[in-house]
């Protein structure tokens, strides 16, 4: 059954072939045979397998397997037994599996390659059988066996090479899970051996192999193969080109050529994506062997590639086929192949056509392999390249603009010596388009720049790269200055400026000729201001440079005069002027400190461009300036400290030089760079006071007088800032030159004042009277104010009442008055009191009258208006820095002084304009001067304690203070308390008794306020009790018992009114334990105001405080007890009558007592007509010496204290 099932199958196939090729069959026909019969010997039996295999005696004719007999005919030979015998013997132990397979192979190889007689047929397919099964095991069998059984094909196609070959063919071509690694390595060893008789089989091997590509994608398995196409592929080649004649002929030689195509694009479609590099190295090299035999048909291979582009402008994704271009170009550039220019321009044109098409959004993997395209094309045809990308900067369309500039930008940091020759020319090239406006051109030429400099500056020799970068970024930044652009354009010049700074901060000097291709050219860009944000990368470039000792190489001068020109058209680069650049850049409060520390660090590398003799000093000054500014110090200082330090370093600086000359020009640049500035930029403050600093180092009076008046009548003193500046200059010009500004500054004020009692024109009249020239007036106020506090002792004495006084005097006098003039005229005479109060000099200030009664004048005005004034405030300043000064005031005037200045900080404002003032812009700047002013008033009045030594003005003072602590508004309570506080801790100090004096009336009025609703004005109380005490302690050498004030002002600030006053009266008997009994009724009668004008929390509070008194000292205050009822009795005329009627009937009933008769003897004198119904107890109660006639003035509360006595009196009685 076997037999027919073979004949029927396999019989019908060879009449199929017959009929397709009537002639005689092809060699590698005969051999998909010999497979089929390979395949019959496996699954029948060997009997069976014998009778098919006579039934093809003709098949084994054509392939050279005949039967013995023939084979006997033809040769003349007669075969050995002894190898059959032995090779049957070995064929049956592997079949019986006896022994170890691998040795059995190996002596089967050993016979095989022993004899060249030829195995009968049978044993021939037998062995091809049991061989094929270990050479294609999957798995059970070791590498040892099948490398064994590989060898023995090697060893039996000496003799049978068609069968062997058409068996490996069926193994290549064979699906299924077999594994081929070893068929590759036989079909390898075949060749490596046999390579002439390999040649018919070649268009049946690559078939063979195309089917392993599909197969196969990675691993051992696929560098095997890749191998073994490399291998074929050369021998095709060297076939082809030995000179012999070839045995193919046309039609099988296209074949040929078409099956090696097929397997090229295989390869290429199935291994392009390989990861690992060995695989890709092996894919390239069986790549590269295939292409070397395809391009000797030049035409049909071009003709291939195209057919590979079309599909790159077909499809979307390009990933797969800008691989597959991109390993046939490395291919293709290792064969040393030169491309057809049509073919070039193809390839070019395709790849350019994916990079530059905005519609497609490739990925940074495919325009990666795209660029690496152009690259390879590069590394091939470099002239023809860059005159494409040339050809596509001349284009106007921008995606293509923007693709070429990349692409050059890439073969620039390719670094090719092929195409780095072409780099000039691609430089020129681009330089055409620096005055193109749009966007991503010119971020594209930023990006192309950055890699030329990166590459090779030797292409930049004719064209300012560097100048470009600054050119961009001034452009860039004068877009956005303009503010006509959207937001997203902002944004974008934004970006590009920073790319600008970027590239020129990653730039490495240690390139070939960077260093001259940088400086000194970058000095030119350090001072015009539109550059000023690239500082940061050219003081990168310039300490590089440092390092390299690159910057006393080169002269300015020695640069291309037709670039400075063009480049540089401000005023020439001097040494002053960059040395203005940098600290004004250093100082400016807005500038960041990056951008500071930028411009220290050049001012420290160049130092030998501004002066020589600096170099040590700003060695060792400026790199703690660095380290302050990025950070590296504990307390970083604020603008106003740094500005101190920076004018510090350039006093010092000015010093060092010790030239007149280079000082004078110095100043003449700060002049003229201040009269440039606008008044809305910030670094003009700074200027201001860098040009006084200068001024007063200067040694030319006519130069100094010259420079402060030409600022001073440029000055606009309306803006704050200018007028501000002014005074700077003035100020710190002062400091070394103080007669000359003065004199500069007289003479500047007595302009302004000319035309007060004489005759002028009506034009200058009204230049007089303009707002700029009162604006200007007190801007000079002040200024005289700043010049008193920067002189010295000896110049103050001599010109502060003949000039400073009478110049500010005079300047107010001749100005509007205006709130402006008035502030100025206040803070100038608190500047030059302090500063006269400074050098403690015992001279009498003539003027001080004058200025006091100007003060005063200024706080009655004020006391009735706008309670939100500053003006009062700033007053009070003035005041405590004149009250210092002789001639000590009179005591009447001092107690006016005192009250007025009293009402005006700590009456006013009101709860209301405070809730205003609160919810203002101005809340802030004017809570703060009203602290500042509270300060004020509190040093004013430790002030004129210490000038007035009489105890009378300290009661003046707490006669002052005792209206705004007992008032209903929480504010003025809180700022009498705060004054409070600092008085008593200068009494505290001093020593002074005046506060033991008024000890109980004091306590009085603080009693009730540890209770306030405001927890401020309860921490106040408690601190101002606990002065009152120490002050009581030193006067009278006693110990205190305090306690633990922190436990009790935690209670006080308690939410909890229960705490609050349990905390108070815990307080109020510590105080009371050391009270003055002699200050009793002082005591009382504060409390009884605290009844008449307090309410809630505070009465309670100060009927708590007078309880406890009562209650400790209720034995020790006999005397004081008529006093104390008629107090008590008094309190009964207040309207408030329900909230402390409980606390006075308490004390009365305490009182009476421990004090009975003196109680009742009292009260029968307060008693009225309206008591009526009290007066038969009253008199049959009271002893026979008291009198029964009643007072003539009774009122109804009187009622509430009777009854508490009548039932103190039934007590008594029983």
């Amino acid at each position: 059954m076997a037999k027919c099932r073979w004949r029927s199958a396999d019989g019908e196939a060879q009449a199929k072939k017959k009929d397709q090729h009537p002639k005689q069959m092809q060699m590698g026909e005969q051999v998909i045979f010999s497979a089929e019969l390979n395949k019959v010997f496996k699954r029948d039996k060997v009997g069976v397998a014998f009778l098919a295999l006579l039934s093809f005696s003709g098949l084994f004719a054509c392939v050279g397997c005949v039967p013995r007999r023939t084979r006997r005919r033809e040769s003349g030979r007669v075969s050995s037994p002894v190898p059959a015998c032995a090779a049957t013997l070995l064929l049956q132990r592997l079949q019986d599996q006896e022994g170890v397979r691998a040795q059995v192979y190996r002596e089967l190889e050993s016979v095989l390659c022993g004899d060249d007689s030829r195995l009968p047929c049978g044993l021939v397919n037998r062995l091809l059988a049991e061989v094929s099964q270990d050479l294609t095991a999957a798995q059970d069998v070791t590498d040892n066996v099948r490398l064994a059984a590989s060898n023995v094909l090697v060893a039996l196609a000496r003799t049978h090479f068609s069968l062997v070959m058409a068996e490996l063919q069926g193994h290549l071509k064979a699906a299924g899970e077999m594994t081929k690694e070893l068929v590759l390595i036989t079909l390898s060893k075949l060749f490596s051996t046999y390579a002439p008789q390999c040649i018919p089989f070649v268009r049946l091997t690559l078939a063979s192999l195309r089917s392993v590509v599909d197969q196969v994608r990675s691993g051992q398995m696929l560098r095997i193969a890749c191998a073994v196409v490399k291998q074929w592929s050369d021998g095709i080649k060297v076939h082809l080109s030995s000179g012999k004649q070839c045995p193919w002929r046309a039609v099988e030689k296209e074949r040929i050529y078409e099956n090696l195509h097929q397997l090229f694009f295989s390869v290429v479609r199935h291994w392009q994506d390989s990861k690992e590099e060995e695989d890709k190295q092996a894919v390239l090299g069986a790549v590269a062997s295939m292409m070397a035999v395809l391009l000797q048909e030049e035409l049909h291979i071009w003709e291939q590639f195209l057919w590979l582009m079309h599909p790159c402008q077909e499809i979307q994704d390009t990933c797969r086929v800008a691989k597959s271009l991109t390993t046939f170009l490395e291919v293709l550039e290792g064969v040393q192949c030169v491309i057809p220019r049509d073919k070039f321009l193809a390839i070019t044109s395709a790849v350019f056509y994916q990079l530059s098409d905005d519609t497609k959004q490739h990925s940074e993997a495919d325009s990666a392999e795209l660029t690496h395209c152009i690259l390879l094309q590069a590394r091939m045809c470099p002239e023809e390249t860059i005159l494409f990308l040339q050809s596509q900067l001349e284009n106007e369309w921008e995606p293509g603009c923007v693709a070429a500039l990349g692409l050059l930008g890439a073969l620039a940091r390719s670094d090719e010596p092929v195409v780095t020759e072409k780099l000039p020319l691609a430089a020129e090239a681009v330089q055409r388009l620096c005055s193109d406006l749009r966007l991503r051109v010119r971020r594209a030429i930023l990006y192309f720049i950055k890699d030329l400099l990166s590459a090779d500056t030797r292409s930049c020799s004719a064209w300012d790269v560097v100048g470009h970068i600054f050119r961009e970024f001034s452009r860039a930044t004068g877009r956005r200055a303009a503010g006509d652009l959207s937001a997203q354009e902002a944004q974008e010049e934004g970006a590009l400026q920073q790319l600008c700074m970027d590239i020129l901060g990653s730039l490495d000097v240690s390139v070939r000729g960077m260093s001259k291709l940088l400086w000194p050219r970058l000095l030119l860009f350090v001072v015009p201001a539109q550059y000023t944000g690239m500082l940061i990368p050219v003081s990168r470039c310039v300490q590089a440079l440092a390092e390299r000792e690159e910057l006393t190489r080169r002269e300015i001068e020695e640069l291309d005069p037709h670039f400075l020109s063009s480049m540089f058209r401000g005023p020439w680069l001097t040494p002053q002027t960059l040395l203005v650049r940098l600290l004004v850049v250093a100082g400016s409060p807005v500038a960041g400190s990056e951008l500071q520390a930028a411009a220290l660090v050049l001012m420290q590398k160049l130092h030998s461009r501004i002066h020589r003799a600096l170099g040590a000093m700003w060695d060792a000054e400026i790199p703690l300036l660095l380290q302050c500014v990025q950070g590296k110090e504990e307390s970083f200082p604020d603008s106003a400290a740094w500005e101190r330090r920076l004018l510090k370093l350039l006093r010092a600086s000015v010093e060092t030089v010790e030239d007149e000359a280079w000082t004078k020009g110095l100043s003449c640049e700060l002049s003229r760079y201040l009269s440039s500035s606008p008044s809305s930029s910030g670094e003009k403050s700074f200027l201001y006071k860098a040009l006084g600093t200068v001024l007063g180092a200067c040694k030319g009076v006519l130069h100094i007088q010259e420079k402060l008046l030409q600022h001073l009548q440029e000055a606009n003193a309306e803006e704050p800032s200018e007028a501000q500046g002014m005074i700077s200059l003035l100020s710190h010009a002062a400091e070394s030159n103080f007669r000359a500004v003065l004199d500069t500054l007289t003479m500047f004020s007595s302009r302004l004042c000319k035309g007060r009692n004489s005759r002028i024109s009506r034009h200058k009249k009204m230049e007089l009277d303009s707002t700029r020239a009162h604006a200007t007036r007190s801007a000079l106020m002040l200024a005289h104010g700043s010049l008193a506090l920067c002189a010295s002792k000896e110049e103050l004495l001599a010109h502060v009442e003949g000039d400073i006084v009478g110049n500010i005097l005079l300047l107010y006098s001749c100005s509007c008055q205006d709130l402006q003039n008035k502030l100025a005229l206040v803070q100038s005479i608190t500047n030059f009191s302090s500063a006269f109060h400074a050098v403690g000099d015992c001279f009498n200030l003539s003027l001080k009258g004058k200025l006091l009664e100007i003060l005063m004048d200024l706080l009655k005005r004020y006391h009735s208006g706008i309670p939100v004034s500053p003006v009062p405030l700033k007053v009070v300043l003035a005041l405590e820095e004149l009250s210092k000064l002789k001639p000590s005031g009179e005591a009447k005037d001092m107690c006016e002084m005192l009250a007025l200045c009293c009402r005006s900080i700590v009456t006013y404002p009101s709860a209301k304009m405070m809730l205003k003032i609160r919810k203002s812009q101005q809340a802030a700047r004017y809570l703060q001067l009203l602290q500042t002013s509270l300060k004020a008033l509190g040093r004013m009045m430790a002030a004129l304690l210490e000038t007035e030594p009489t105890r009378d003005f300290f009661q003046n003072i707490i006669h002052v203070l005792r209206r705004p602590m007992t008032s209903g508004n929480v504010w003025e309570r809180r700022r009498a308390l705060q004054v409070c506080s600092q008085l008593l801790a200068v009494c505290e100090e001093l020593r002074r008794e005046d506060a033991c004096q008024h000890f109980g009336s004091l306590v009085g009025f603080l009693a009730p306020l540890t209770c306030d609703p405001m927890p401020t004005s309860r921490q106040l109380a408690v601190t101002c009790l606990s002065s009152l005490l120490r002050i009581q302690a030193k006067v009278t050498n006693r110990v205190i018992e305090m306690g633990d004030p922190g436990s009790l002002c935690e209670g006080l600030h308690a939410c909890s009114t229960v705490s609050q006053l349990r905390a108070s009266s815990k307080i109020a008997r510590m105080v009371c334990r050391n009270f003055p009994m002699e200050r009793t009724i002082d005591f009382l009668m504060a409390i009884k105001e605290t009844f008449r004008k307090a309410k809630g929390m505070r009465v309670r509070a100060a009927g708590q405080w007078m309880i406890t008194f009562l209650q400790m000292y209720r034995k020790d205050i006999c005397r004081d007890v008529p006093l104390i009822l008629y107090v008590l009795r008094s309190c009964t005329s207040c309207t408030q009558q329900s909230m402390f009627m409980p606390f006075v009937c308490q004390a009365v009933v305490i009182l009476t007592r421990c004090h009975t008769e003196v109680a009742i003897d009292n009260f029968s004198r307060l008693l009225g007509p309206t008591d009526s119904l009290f007066r038969p107890r009253w008199v049959a109660a009271q002893p026979s010496s008291m009198s029964a006639t009643p007072p003539s003035f009774v009122s109804s509360p009187s009622l509430l204290i009777v009854h508490s006595l009548m039932q103190v009196i039934d007590e008594y009685s029983e």
